[in-house]
């Protein structure tokens, strides 16, 4: 038997039991985020869907101590409808499994590229920047809250690799309809599938889920991915109208009431409130910020963020450019909770892939921030300042360059003669 193969036998064993330890510690930390956080906005849905299942309206109950009421669309809702039946614990585990889940997915996709570039192995990788992930407080909260945050995440870095398939391949899989002869449907999917054709659903599925994901609609047409931007709305629109199909009087109140009541799951000036409304509400002592400063402050921080995000895609860098878009719109929207942070996470990534190794500091500082927030943190609004500074210098990595072609002799040359003695 070769040496390599006793190597790989030794270490399969070894491999399978690291695996084994990795599970049961990301289970006692996901239990242990249930119990810190209390599943907090879940017990809100949770109650506000059960009463919806049971006659009233979805938008109706109201949290009996601070009076927090449901803040998601009516195609969430449907989406969520069948944890209802279940107990609250129960639903969060399965809520807490999936984020999960969709953490290690988006890690593959954001952290393999790094390891591919520098020659390392990617699972070793990939493993170790998602158990970071995992201790950071955007991931403690999203688990431990019972909040959709890391799925809607993952949905967006989905059409990264949708995106990067399409760049590669320049549309080249993607006129199977051009044949004289019809394809089968597997085929077809499979083809659809290998040629990113698909680019554009998840961030549909996630701007039909949530509001913020529409800067990254916008953000697909800055960017002159017309057929992923029209792909995403076609998305947004069908799940939407499936909502109004179904519920009908929720959607209605949704768009037409609920979706503005900025304060429904907690004031703006709190504490946790990191978008740029947040450090203005507080700044000026108001319920709610000046609307006009909010706007104009607010527009120009998303034009510069569009900008850049522009031309990180054309220099070759995908994940930047979904980055800086992410950190834009949870610094331009009204409510961006520590959940909602997420986007900090690839940005740490970024930063960590850019700078040498003598400033690595500065992404290591900004991850100890995030694995260990102090409440002060948030009464400086230490991550609002973040997430602006980010939006406007994050740096990006450029794409490396094409190999060049080896040109070959028009008339070979014979083995064992000089090239001079040819000539």
């Amino acid at each position: 038997m070769p040496v390599s193969q006793k190597r790989a036998q030794r270490a399969a064993p070894t491999r399978s039991a690291l695996v084994a330890v990795g599970g049961l510690v990301t289970l006692a930390l996901v239990a242990l985020f249930l119990s810190r956080y209390g599943l907090s906005t879940l017990a809100v849905t949770h109650a506000a869907v059960r009463d919806w299942l049971g006659g009233t309206g979805l938008y109706a109950y109201r949290e009996p101590v601070n009076r927090a009421g449901a803040a998601l669309p009516p195609a969430l809702a449907i989406l969520l409808a069948p944890l209802a039946l279940l107990p609250l614990k129960a639903a969060g585990w399965l809520l807490a499994l999936a984020g999960v889940a969709a953490l290690l997915l988006a890690t593959v996709v954001l952290a393999g590229p790094i390891a591919r570039r520098h020659g390392r192995r990617r699972a070793p990788l990939v493993l170790g920047v998602a158990a970071l992930a995992l201790l950071t407080e955007p991931v403690r909260a999203a688990l431990g809250e019972g909040r959709p945050e890391l799925l809607l995440f993952g949905l967006v870095v989905a059409d990264l690799v949708a995106l990067r398939r399409l760049r590669a391949g320049r549309g080249r899989g993607a006129r199977w309809w051009l044949t004289d002869r019809p394809r089968p449907l597997p085929d077809r999917l499979r083809q659809g599938w290998a040629d990113g054709s698909w680019a554009g659903i998840g961030t549909g599925l996630a701007a039909a889920f949530a509001v913020t994901p529409l800067f990254f609609l916008l953000g697909l047409v800055v960017l002159r991915q017309r057929r992923a931007a029209l792909t995403a709305l076609t998305t947004a629109v069908t799940v939407t109208l499936a909502g109004l199909l179904f519920a009908p009087r929720e959607t209605l109140t949704w768009f037409g009431d609920t979706l503005w009541e900025l304060n429904r799951t907690e004031p703006l000036t709190a504490a946790g409130n990191q978008a740029l409304a947040g450090v203005l509400a507080r700044a000026y002592g108001l319920p709610a910020p000046p609307v006009l400063v909010w706007l104009s402050l607010g527009a120009v921080l998303l034009a510069a963020g569009l900008i850049r995000a522009r031309s990180a895609l054309a220099a070759g860098d995908e994940v930047a450019a979904f980055t800086v878009i992410g950190l834009a719109a949870a610094a331009v929207g009204p409510m961006s909770t520590p959940a909602e942070l997420i986007w900090l996470l690839p940005a740490l990534l970024v930063l960590a892939d850019t700078l040498s190794r003598h400033r690595q500091g500065v992404a290591l500082a900004g991850y100890a921030l995030l694995v260990a927030p102090l409440p002060v943190l948030f009464r400086w609004d230490v991550f609002a300042f973040a997430l602006i500074l980010l939006t406007g210098a994050l740096p990006w990595r450029a794409a490396p360059a094409p190999a060049e072609p080896v040109r070959r002799a028009a008339i070979p040359v014979p083995r064992g003669r000089r090239r001079d003695q040819a000539a």
